[in-house]
């Protein structure tokens, strides 16, 4: 299942830029159990890390969904997965990677590639939680 949600691109503070991704997806096509998230998509303008919302949304749809999603091929890890650009060209930026958060592992993984180059992966970080609101990042 693929849900699209986008904000304007004249938006004036892109700093206040978001999407409410919806908690549950209704789709009379399927049964309900027979739909869950496995990645959560959204794109950050330039290269950064991870913010603090981007984690905490993802530990919230793994406290409603669970923390793999069991697909045909097997049980899949949900994400959450913000891509970046390594330009400095606002107008045309590029695709040059992603982070992916994985809550069930803590791991934070970069993923970047290179013309005709196939995906590095990287784990750059573990997030550990401390307590229900308190975590900490351990940067390799």
């Amino acid at each position: 299942m693929l849900s699209m949600l986008a904000t304007s691109a004249v938006q004036d503070d892109p700093r206040k830029r978001s999407c409410a991704l919806p908690p549950v997806v209704a789709d009379s096509r399927h049964p309900a159990e027979s739909l869950g998230y496995v990645f959560i998509l959204h794109n950050h303008p330039f290269e950064n890390e991870l913010s603090d919302f981007d984690i905490r949304f993802a530990v919230a749809m793994a406290d409603v969904h669970g923390l793999t999603v069991t697909t045909r091929a097997g049980p899949v890890p949900l994400s959450i997965i913000a891509f970046f650009s390594k330009g400095h060209d606002t107008t045309q930026p590029t695709c040059d990677g992603f982070f992916q958060y994985i809550p069930a592992t803590g791991q934070l993984i970069r993923w970047t590639s290179r013309e005709g180059e196939r995906w590095q992966r990287k784990q750059i970080a573990t997030l550990r939680w401390l307590d229900d609101t308190n975590y900490r990042i351990q940067w390799q």
